[in-house]
């Protein structure tokens, strides 16, 4: 008999939503990938790794050079000091780390904390290992954190809490007062926490990603989850990491020695490359995004769309409510089919309270792509 937790899930909005793009001929704006791949002198490094180097399994933890780049890329930017043999594992992308960490502290009897809007991989891993998800539903305008939510949340069961910041899909960044928050409530529990922080390097308008395991007495209780892919912009390579204190990474690591064991060696070697040498491009795509986030807002903006502000991320969120009295669902499938454009319904990352006016929108797209998108939805709403 098949499981419930995976039996009963529908296939997911991102697919829907991708093949009634191509079905229409709509653009795609739903699904989080760019449309341009990362710099070429990574993919030159993959490609001689491939021709000169061995194909064999790497280590199971990852190539010791991808694990090294990955401890100094911690040190220079976050501060952060990570032993390389013991506090990193590679991961076949970031969702397999989250898998694997989700996996490595979930059980019958335990509680896992979730933050929705949430990625929608996070719940049915924790409930098929047996967990109960207890939820802290952020609400609007403002969609902040509060302390009080989380002493809701969390309690004597509580296993872990997944904090992603930037958060996918609302594109927030928690702010200092509401990581506070996290910290003041986890003093008095034993919970660990995974941080989803794949888009740590996309924060806009001057700001800058704070992790976790930065403040006071949450380096030792924190998992760090990274993504080449969104750093590279090279998400088919899947290449991930989750990074922490060698007692909660040692047990990552078992989980993910059963689920993908390793990640392609020549793909490890040209992210260690690109973590050292490349890093600039990562830090110059931020700026090209946001440039792209505001022309984006603006011209939805004068449509009648109303959108949220995008501390970071590749998303933009925005209210329907001035265009339709539809659904978010209703109004997506309607606008893939009608407009030509894809979106995603946000109330697809929602298990508590459920709003059904917001959409979200993907922006990690060439400027003539959104141009032309925004092109259709005025024709359209014309």
């Amino acid at each position: 008999m098949a499981s419930p937790t995976f039996a009963n899930l529908p296939t997911t909005i991102f697919t829907v939503m991708s093949a009634l793009a191509v079905k229409h001929g709509a653009i795609n704006l739903g699904q989080g990938f760019p449309d341009e791949d990362g710099p070429i002198a990574i993919r030159e490094a993959a490609a001689r790794a491939l021709r000169e180097e061995s194909n064999q399994y790497p280590p199971m933890r990852g190539r010791p050079d991808l694990r090294r780049a990955l401890a100094r890329h911690a040190e220079r930017f976050y501060g952060l000091a990570y032993d390389p043999e013991t506090d990193v594992v590679v991961t076949s992308g970031a969702t397999e780390a989250l898998t694997a960490a989700i996996l490595a502290f979930a059980q019958p009897g335990r509680e896992i904390v979730v933050i929705d809007p949430a990625y929608d991989s996070y719940r049915p891993i924790a409930e098929a290992a047996g967990a109960k998800v207890r939820t802290i539903g952020l609400t609007g305008p403002q969609w902040r954190l509060t302390e009080q939510a989380l002493q809701a949340a969390v309690t004597p069961a509580t296993a872990a809490i997944v904090l992603n910041s930037p958060m996918n899909p609302l594109g927030r960044v928690f702010d200092a007062d509401e990581l506070a928050a996290v910290v003041r409530v986890l003093s008095s529990s034993n919970a660990v926490v995974i941080c989803d922080e794949v888009y740590e390097h996309v924060v806009f308008d001057g700001g800058t990603h704070v992790p976790l395991a930065t403040l006071p007495d949450m380096h030792d209780r924190t998992v760090r989850i990274g993504s080449a892919g969104k750093m590279f912009s090279l998400t088919g390579w899947k290449v991930g990491w989750a990074m922490g204190p060698a007692a909660l990474v040692e047990t990552i690591a078992k989980a993910h020695q059963f689920l993908t064991f390793t990640t392609p060696p020549a793909l490890q070697q040209a992210v260690a490359y690109a973590l050292d040498q490349e890093i600039d491009f990562t830090l110059r795509l931020t700026g090209t995004l946001e440039r792209r986030r505001d022309l984006l807002a603006g011209r939805l903006a004068r449509l009648g769309f109303r959108p949220l502000p995008s501390q970071g991320t590749y998303f933009l969120a925005a209210d329907i409510c001035g265009l339709t009295a539809e659904s978010d669902r209703e109004f997506c499938l309607r606008l893939v089919r009608d407009a030509g454009v894809a979106l995603i319904p946000l109330s697809v990352f929602m298990r508590a309270a459920k709003p059904d006016n917001l959409v979200r929108f993907a922006f990690c797209k060439r400027r003539e792509i959104l141009e032309e998108a925004l092109n259709r939805l005025e024709r359209f709403f014309s």
